[in-house]
């Protein structure tokens, strides 16, 4: 269990759900974690049983500030970095007609500007070699209603993605991204919705995915493992699908 030996993580979003359970994982395959958050509660009371070589740092991604400050007390704490999993994301349910530039703005800055600034801040610290991962998700390949600037925010990111694994070919660095479907994360309870509403929501998406179900935050970090472990050696550029079959039917 040590495919990330003295391996440099730095998780956005790792307070609760997808990011959290990366962090763990990381941590007991050898890694040492940077585990950023909007809320320095949250980030408190998630950590609280954490074992291994760790550290918090409380961070706003979509605030340029705040992402210049994450790499350089990750720096200052580990060196270099070697996986940037650039996880943090919102998902606010809002119909096409309701659409405002606020909502507009908060979406796009956390979803997008958010990883590319954090990007752009920790390439010169990577180690060649190393790992970029995105959390995406599969709604910019499926119509979902309400979800319109969500699904045009992940639409962008996956975009981006594309172009930065060409710009860092010359240096070894892998970009990959993970495309969830429904998972069981605490981001439903975020949408701003009543939670009847949320959980009907929930038993929709379950009885389209052909294995039936959620998927897990756990089913999620083991992808992120293997996409940033030598194990995916030749895997580069991708979108990964992890979705339970939804995005195939």
């Amino acid at each position: 269990m040590n495919k990330l030996q003295n391996k440099v993580a730095v998780i956005t979003g790792a307070n609760s759900g997808i990011g959290l359970a990366t962090a763990k994982l990381f941590l007991e395959n050898g890694a040492k974690v940077v585990l950023a958050g909007r809320r320095e509660s949250a980030l408190k009371e998630a950590t609280t049983d954490l074992e291994g070589d760790f550290i918090t740092v409380v961070a706003d991604v979509s605030k340029e500030e705040d992402n210049t400050q994450l790499i350089k007390k990750t720096v200052d704490k580990y060196g270099n970095i070697d996986i940037l999993f650039l996880n943090a994301g919102i998902a606010p349910v809002t119909p096409t007609t309701d659409i405002t530039a606020e909502h507009y703005n908060e979406v796009f800055d956390i979803n997008v500007k958010g990883p590319i600034l954090a990007t752009k801040e920790a390439l010169p610290f990577m180690n060649d070699k190393g790992s970029i991962l995105f959390t995406n998700s599969i709604v910019h390949q499926k119509g979902f209603d309400g979800l319109a600037v969500y699904s045009a925010s992940k639409g962008a990111l996956r975009a981006y993605a594309r172009v930065l694994t060409s710009e860092v070919k010359s240096r070894g660095i892998r970009v990959n991204s993970i495309a969830p479907g429904p998972i069981d994360t605490p981001i439903y309870g975020k949408m701003g919705l009543p939670q009847e509403v949320v959980e009907e929501m929930g038993k929709g998406f379950a009885t389209q995915v052909p294995l039936g179900r959620f998927g897990t935050s756990e089913e999620i970090a083991n992808t992120a493992l293997f996409l940033a472990s030598d194990e995916a050696s030749f895997i580069n550029g991708v979108e990964l699908e992890v979705d339970g079959g939804l995005s195939q039917i």
